[in-house]
């Protein structure tokens, strides 16, 4: 049984409907300022009743709104809450419009380096590469975008895209001019880690430039992330023709145990074992099974080789190299969470 699955990290295709990009910006600015007509609504609407669903729910709305700026809780929790009750028939919302709006909400909380293709998944070109091996980088992968590098990922310069590159095939053949990479290079955006998701969001649209290079405070490569990832983080993945078959990431086997990707993020895991993973003392940023892992044993654990946490769960390494964590078993105790309530924890 399949827990939890996760499309491929590397997946960069443009997003082609520019129009859904302007107004999901256009609507995290008006959440952002809404304060400012919140009494005015509120006046012309106080004594007012409605007989239509969507006025009703905005009736309803409106109060909580009110009450909203003037009280100690969050913009995200109290709008959360009334989001949730709006379920039932009279609400204009249906459950996909109900999840892009609070999507949209927690969208201004997250930073970069909670998205971001990590460093060992990208998947780049050297800037000493022939046109044609670019090409058959295209045709192999599922990416429409490739940073470009000199020597190391470290080195970053710039990304080449897939349109340039078939314009650059068909045109017309020159003698004397060969087809180089360096014709077809365009700039790339480069980016903190700490960086909020809006306002790359903002500097993308404002730049046209849909890719962004992450880098730490010593100039290295933390990750990359494109518009699409971003646009995703609102309203859900974005699929096509060209995209792979999702990966599992956890599955439940036989006898209750879990087969995890070292990829998983714990807080993916705590949710649904029920359990706080990190160790006691722990003072390190950590996001994924492999981290904890990491973190845990103190070096990186070799195949074959088991962890145990401070919970008794036990953890087999199944595949890895020496550089990283693959794939993990995890072997519960008889007393953890049954698989009918992980079932439950699932389809909540």
């Amino acid at each position: 049984m399949i827990i939890l699955k996760r499309g491929r990290p590397v997946r960069w295709k443009p997003w082609k409907p520019c129009c859904c990009q302007n107004y999901l910006l256009t609507t995290l600015i008006n959440i952002e300022y809404g304060q400012k007509v919140m009494n005015t609504e509120q006046k012309s609407t106080e004594g007012a009743e409605y007989s239509d669903p969507p006025s009703k729910a905005r009736g309803r709305l409106l109060p909580w709104f009110k009450g909203l700026f003037s009280s100690q809780n969050t913009l995200k929790e109290s709008l959360d809450e009334v989001i949730d009750e709006l379920v039932d028939e009279e609400s204009p919302f249906g459950e996909e419009e109900r999840s892009i709006i609070k999507n949209t909400l927690s969208f201004r909380d997250k930073r970069v380096d909670d998205i971001m293709v990590p460093r060992t998944d990208i998947v780049a070109v050297e800037a000493s590469s022939t046109f044609e091996e670019v090409m058959a980088v295209f045709v192999e992968g599922t990416t429409s975008r490739l940073p470009v590098y000199r020597e190391t990922l470290d080195e970053v310069i710039a990304m080449v895209h897939i349109k340039d590159a078939f314009r650059e095939l068909a045109a017309p053949e020159d003698g004397a001019k060969e087809k180089t990479l360096s014709s077809i290079q365009r700039p790339l955006l480069f980016v903190p880690p700490s960086m909020k998701l809006f306002d790359l969001l903002t500097k993308m649209q404002a730049t046209h430039i849909h890719m962004a290079l992450v880098v730490d405070e010593y100039g290295g490569t933390d990750g990359l992330l494109t518009i699409e990832d971003l646009v995703e983080q609102i309203v859900g993945d974005i699929e096509d023709e060209h995209d792979e078959a999702e990966e599992e990431l956890l599955r439940e086997l036989p006898g209750g145990d879990l087969m995890a990707d070292a990829r998983l993020l714990i807080d993916e895991l705590e949710d649904l074992l029920g359990l706080d993973l990190l160790p006691d003392d722990q003072d390190e940023d950590v996001d994924t099974l492999g981290g904890l892992l990491f973190t845990i044993a103190g070096y990186i654990p070799e195949v074959g080789e088991t962890i145990k946490d401070k919970n008794g769960l036990q953890y087999e390494i199944m595949e890895g190299d020496a550089r990283s964590i693959k794939t993990v078993l995890i072997r519960r105790r008889s007393n953890q969470m049954s698989k009918q309530d992980i079932n439950q924890s699932v389809t909540s």
